[in-house]
């Protein structure tokens, strides 16, 4: 629902009842993720997309026939049509699983809150039960930055869950669908939530003021990361060199890395192949808790480097974390392609897929997390 918040937080305001139609499974090549939502006011006011185009008006019309009965949610499957590609169905051959609900403004001010604090760019996560039992299905819990959750119309056992699993997905930056419950010790309700959040850009931290760094900080502020340029000769590091950074640091990269913030989406760039900056600075990298380490450099220095961070103290599990050479294997000679290289493989590594050309792969283009997991398995037994 994210996808549509200025808007929907707009309707909140102004106490406007609307339908929300949210994506909650997707199977195949689907073209748009879980959590992605439509919204359609009672004056027809229609706002985002849930297939880019295919099955908007089916969806438009549920929205509009559930807001009018203001009864319980309903689930809808829209999947691939054999006989007729404009009947409504997914051309592109995957499957969307969709719940669309009533949602009533004044009865869920906590949901306005949440919308408040991503209008003005603070975390909240939204948390929607999305499958259970029926008096529970589509309602609504938030959390917000200081860890608070505002439970809506969820209680007890349920409540807890669902607010650790919230508070959880909101530290780590994640739009996620989560199951719950089935345990008697904990939650007896099984169910399963999907979870909105909303957090800060997630980072990164490029070492090295060089030709090849102002590439990356362009493609990496187009991904949507916060983007820091490190290096410790104040003649280099500049902000006009690097006007697509959205910072400029002048410091020892190590010290820099010690002082800053981190977390499990920081993706740590180290592009000086110089010793003395690389191996202080790699060697607290590889010991923080950030989402990618990757090291620019030939084969020659990568094992070399490899040898100075065993004499310091670097175990063989830290170093299997290093991405060096960075970068997937694209042939890029100049800078623009470098950056290219270096961001595909921050992408794959984030989400787990292998960076093979998908003409070489079988199956659905957007796979699960366990189907991912088998297909790396396989790919390197």
């Amino acid at each position: 629902m994210l996808n549509i918040a200025d808007t929907l937080h707009r309707w909140c305001r102004e106490g406007r009842p609307f339908a929300l139609a949210t994506v909650v499974d997707v199977t195949g090549s689907a073209p748009l993720p879980v959590g992605t939502s439509v919204a359609v006011d009672g004056e027809g006011n229609a706002v985002g997309s849930i297939s880019g185009g295919c099955v908007e008006g089916a969806v438009y019309e549920l929205c509009r026939q559930v807001l009018h009965d203001q009864g319980p949610p309903q689930r809808a499957w829209f999947g691939y049509s054999d006989d007729d590609a404009f009947a409504v169905g997914l051309t592109c051959g995957g499957e969307l699983d969709v719940l669309v609900q009533h949602i009533d403004p004044e009865a869920q001010p906590h949901l306005t809150a949440a919308l408040t604090d991503v209008a003005e760019g603070r975390p909240a996560a939204v948390a929607q039960v999305i499958d259970g039992p029926q008096e529970l299905l589509g309602r609504i819990l938030c959390a917000d930055a200081e860890g608070r959750t505002h439970p809506g119309r969820l209680t007890g056992a349920v409540q807890r869950e669902v607010g650790a699993q919230a508070r959880a997905l909101l530290r780590a930056g994640r739009t996620a669908r989560v199951d719950i419950g089935g345990d008697a010790a904990t939650c007896p309700e099984h169910l399963s939530a999907l979870i909105h959040v909303n957090a800060s850009r997630p980072r990164m931290l490029v070492f090295g003021a060089i030709d090849f760094a102002a590439a990356l900080s362009q493609a990496g502020s187009f991904l949507g990361y916060q983007v820091t340029i490190c290096d410790a000769r104040p003649v280099f590091a500049t902000t006009a060199r690097f006007p697509y950074a959205d910072e400029v640091v002048v410091d020892w990269p190590h010290r820099y890395l010690e002082h800053t913030e981190v977390d499990a989406r920081t993706a740590v760039c180290v592009l000086t192949h110089d010793a003395k900056f690389d191996i202080p600075l790699l060697r607290l990298a590889l010991n923080l808790p950030v989402g990618y380490v990757g090291a620019m450099g030939s084969r020659r220095t990568h094992h070399e480097r490899l040898r100075l961070l065993r004499e310091a103290g670097a175990t063989e599990e830290q170093l299997a974390r290093l991405r060096s050479p960075i970068g997937l294997d694209l042939g890029a000679r100049t800078p623009q392609e470098t950056a290219i290289s270096i961001n595909a493989e921050i992408i794959a590594h984030a989400n787990g897929n292998t960076g093979l050309p998908l003409t070489h792969l079988t199956g659905a283009i957007h796979h699960s997390p366990r189907h991912r997991q088998s297909a790396l398995a396989a790919i390197t037994a």
